[in-house]
């Protein structure tokens, strides 16, 4: 934590994105941090852990936390770990951003966190994702709720319209602070952790709808070489052994591509060499040793 800083001029705190899934807030995140932080993908439940993204800047610094989405009525391990997750989020919390989809109406998932809501005592603002989009057919339905909350910001997060007026807004609610991460640090996220979400993000988007939540991803060794090449050693666990051969794909076609896709956006980020070294591993207990 900067000291030096005076508290008196100086705003920082945490904002909390909270949503059901699939409604743009780990994109929105990224937007308004400006760095790729979370993955993203098209799949419902992509995100897993509550990720902090740091914005700092010269009147302070707000360190945003992307959470999984919220499903009500799904039973299994892995959602409850979830679910759970975002309640623990939600304990020391400045602002509550409620990012919203008018492209989808108000269902159980969207009741659900509204309840949610209702019951913190946080300054809150709606936040309508997907203002590009046109076709917004419960557009109206979501801005009759702005009495709700204190602010409401319409955004697109995929064309980052209007993200810098709700950066504006939010510093509006925050408190009198120093900064809690150091000025050119963007999230919580070790290294480890930012490369196996990398690289279960490319699991999301090539496998078919059952087999990614059944995926945990652990890098176990990362390492620069004598001739600048980046080596990074990761395993893919998953629950069944019929989920390991899909993952692996006919002659190894499968796991090829998830190394090829995520090794090139490593080379495009760090500017070096990589070679990913991937291997698939069958744990039905991943959930409870690793989340």
């Amino acid at each position: 934590m900067n000291q030096k800083q005076n508290p008196s001029q100086h705003k920082s705190g945490f904002a909390v994105m909270i949503g059901r899934s699939n409604v743009g807030k780990s994109t929105l995140m990224n937007a308004m941090v400006g760095s790729k932080i979370a993955i993203t993908t098209p799949k419902p439940q992509t995100t897993r852990l509550p990720i902090q993204g740091v914005l700092t800047r010269d009147e302070g610094q707000i360190v945003f936390i992307d959470t999984p989405g919220l499903f009500k009525n799904m039973k299994d391990r892995l959602t409850k770990k979830l679910n759970q997750s975002v309640m623990d989020s939600l304990e020391e919390v400045d602002v509550l951003l409620h990012v919203v989809d008018p492209t989808r109406e108000i269902g159980e998932e969207e009741k659900y966190v509204m309840q949610i809501l209702e019951k913190i005592d946080r300054p809150k603002i709606l936040v309508i994702n997907k203002m590009d989009l046109q076709r917004k057919p419960f557009y109206d339905f979501y801005k009759d709720l702005s009495d709700k909350y204190d602010d409401v910001v319409e955004v697109s997060a995929a064309n980052q319209s209007h993200v810098k007026p709700l950066i504006e807004i939010i510093f509006k609610y925050l408190p009198e602070s120093v900064d809690y991460y150091p000025a050119g640090q963007l999230t919580n996220l070790s290294n480890n952790l930012w490369l196996a979400e990398l690289i279960r993000e490319k699991l999301f988007l090539r496998l078919r709808q059952e087999v990614p939540y059944s995926t945990h991803v652990i890098v176990e060794e990362m390492d620069r070489r004598e001739d600048g090449m980046l080596y990074i050693k990761a395993t893919i666990f998953t629950t069944e052994d019929r989920y390991k051969r899909i993952i692996i794909g006919k002659g190894g076609r499968g796991i090829k591509e998830i190394g090829q896709s995520t090794r090139k956006e490593l080379e495009a980020v760090m500017n070096c060499k990589v070679f990913l070294d991937l291997t698939v591993d069958v744990n039905p207990h991943w959930v409870e040793q690793y989340l």
